[in-house]
């Protein structure tokens, strides 16, 4: 009797550990979110490092609540195209998160990414700390100094907004749409301006 009431008290505190063992992990996570143009293309990118648990397609930066994929793509909302990424800082640190970012955008163009053009495709640094805002300024500040660049960098780092989840095929599209994602990525010149802006294992 006394051996069934030890099992039963148990298996009702690791069932009650078990909730409280996932809210105090889910605690530990970070956001950060970045517009670098075309989703689609944002999210392999964060996807591939270790330590980081999701990315998600989206919108954010704009005020019209619950936007559109037609919306945003209007350029009438003030959304840009973004990908937030929820990562383990104990694992990855968010000085690495911008090193990706920077790597696969094009931070000298004021005007959209690639062969999308308009304020939607715009880059941005969207920081949710007064941490992650000095990093991404320092980060900024060492490849404008670096002298890698002709003209300066024109990524705006501005502090993080409501941000929208993409409808859901958006998500993941690198994996859903392989051959279409591809084709659009070499037909949009992105991965021909990264080689030359960072080299060819960015493209």
């Amino acid at each position: 009797m006394i051996k069934r009431w030890f099992a039963i008290a148990l298996l009702s505190l690791i069932t009650w550990l078990g909730p409280v063992s996932m809210a105090a992990q889910a605690q530990d996570l970070a956001k950060a979110t970045f517009a670098g143009g075309c989703f689609w293309c944002m999210e392999k990118p964060f996807d591939v490092i270790d330590g980081v648990v999701s990315t998600t397609s989206g919108y954010t930066g704009g005020k019209k609540l619950n936007p559109t994929y037609k919306e945003v793509s209007s350029g009438k909302t003030g959304h840009a195209e973004s990908v937030q990424v929820e990562y383990d800082p104990s694992k990855v640190s968010y000085e690495t998160l911008l090193e990706a970012f920077w790597t696969n955008v094009d931070p000298l163009d004021a005007g959209g990414q690639f062969c999308d053009r308009g304020d939607q495709y715009r880059t941005n640094v969207f920081y949710h700390s007064d941490e992650q805002k000095a990093l991404a300024e320092k980060s900024k500040a060492e490849i404008d100094n670096s002298g890698k660049f002709a003209t300066p960098i024109v990524t705006e780092i501005v502090a993080a907004e409501t941000f929208y989840p993409a409808e859901d095929y958006h998500q993941n599209y690198y994996q859903t749409n392989s051959n279409w994602y591809r084709f659009y990525r070499y037909s949009c010149g992105r991965d021909q301006r990264l080689a030359k802006l960072w080299g060819e294992e960015n493209s």
